[in-house]
């Protein structure tokens, strides 16, 4: 187990640390200070906050968030690596309920940056012509008639991993699928799967230039993964 308990970011006000004319909520620094050590990936890049901190006299160490340029290392081993874990190489895995598989097949078609996005079009004509019933899947700010909506992200992971198969660009929702156990068809295009592809052995990768990828082509591996 990673840890004990967890909290977002943004429930910690940590994020608020550093930012001007901004006071941090009450009871954050006492808490911080209670701590023996904290390492963050967060705040790495960002001066104000490494600042503040070491004014605070908290117990924060800072890792570099990005593997460096050139390095093909994949992230997961970079951020374990960097904490002192040598049981390489890493594969997230989000514990899920037991639940039956459902004839379904769910499609999220967009991720955190449109240049890694397959074109939506090509989604729908890639949902017309699956052999299974299509559940589409988006975030709260995605624009999506008819998408299912779980703002819950372990929820989310839940309902997922009862799918027959996830289809997804490069985004965190395909990590997740992949973590949850989900069979995953990961379609990249700018960003490195060395790198950043998610991991696990129900994971496909199709890798190209996006305009170039085909539906003919993600349906050739559809079948395989069947």
């Amino acid at each position: 187990m990673f840890a004990d308990h967890t909290r977002s970011i943004a429930s910690t006000g940590i994020d608020l640390l550093g930012l001007p004319d901004i006071d941090p909520p009450p009871g954050l620094i006492e808490h911080l200070r209670s701590f023996d050590s904290i390492v963050s990936w967060y705040g790495a890049n960002r001066e104000e906050l490494r600042k503040k901190t070491a004014e605070l006299g908290l117990p924060m160490k800072f890792l570099a968030a990005l593997p460096p340029a050139g390095e093909r290392l994949h992230a997961a081993d970079f951020f374990l690596h960097q904490a002192g874990c040598t049981n390489l190489p890493a594969i997230p895995a989000i514990p899920c309920p037991h639940a039956e598989t459902d004839d379904i097949i769910v499609i999220q078609p967009f991720s955190g940056s449109a240049r890694k996005n397959w074109p939506l079009d090509r989604y729908r004509e890639l949902a017309a012509r699956l052999p299974f019933q299509v559940r589409w899947c988006a975030g709260p700010e995605e624009q999506l008639a008819g998408a299912v909506r779980i703002e819950n992200l372990y929820d989310l992971a839940c309902w997922i991993r009862t799918a027959r198969l996830y289809i997804g660009n490069d985004s965190g929702i395909t990590h997740l699928a992949a973590a949850a156990g989900a069979r995953v068809l990961a379609i990249f295009g700018p960003t490195d799967p060395a790198i950043w592809a998610p991991r696990g052995d129900r994971v496909q990768i199709i890798h190209g230039d996006l305009e170039r990828i085909t539906v003919e082509g993600v349906l050739s591996a559809v079948d395989w993964l069947q």
